[in-house]
């Protein structure tokens, strides 16, 4: 019996996760969580054989959940499921330990041919995230200015880019007004750029946002 735990803040998201997988008897979805903190307390105190989750939780970017569980347990496999773009975060979850990434636009099937791959060993790869991943392979100093960015910087961002300010920033990472700040002219300095406008204009021609 595989025993999974489905981490995402949505109810009817973790509802229907549960109902596509309830048709197979030897799959078992034994717990729950809607926060970065619950997922890893039940990753500290359970066997489990696969975590489903979230990379947008409340109160913790999923990137860093996935580090923290693969600190914890290196071998326990994680499917990232996540209402952004492959193009925004899916080659920086597989380079962190995850053993595959699916867009919560796709099909039950989709998700049960993941899950079945994955509990064979193997990593689920889409074939358009596929073809992402052997054009990363091809290039050689043609990366994109925000492929230099460390996760974090990364994920402030896409942050700023969607609009929000430095103080929800701050709230929604758990950090300080300053060291989000920091973290901006940080940014600023290894994109070349002046401003938010500049970056939001980047992230909106390099499709890191919608």
């Amino acid at each position: 019996m595989f025993k999974i735990l489905i981490a995402d803040d949505h109810a009817i998201v973790r509802e229907g996760i549960k109902k596509i997988l309830s048709e197979f008897s030897d799959i078992k979805v034994v717990n729950e969580a809607k926060t970065g903190k619950e997922t890893i307390e039940k990753v500290r105190k359970e066997k489990l054989d696969l975590i489903i989750l979230d990379i947008s939780l409340p109160d913790r970017n999923g990137l860093d959940v996935l580090k923290q569980i693969k600190e914890l347990k290196p071998n326990l496999p994680v499917l990232i499921l996540s209402i952004h773009p492959e193009e925004n975060y899916a080659i920086r979850t597989l380079k962190a330990g995850a053993s595959g990434y699916l867009t919560k636009d796709k099909t039950p099937h989709e998700l049960i041919k993941a899950v079945k791959k994955i509990f064979k060993g193997g990593k689920y790869i889409t074939p358009s995230l596929a073809e992402k991943l052997a054009y990363e392979l091809s290039r050689k100093n043609e990366k994109p200015l925000h492929e230099n960015l460390s996760d974090r910087e990364y994920q402030v961002l896409c942050m700023i880019a969607s609009g929000k300010t430095i103080k929800k920033i701050a709230e929604e990472l758990c950090l300080s007004e300053k060291t989000i700040s920091t973290y901006r002219m940080r940014i600023l300095e290894k994109m070349k750029m002046k401003n938010n406008a500049e970056l939001i204009h980047y992230a909106i021609k390099h499709g890191l946002i919608k």
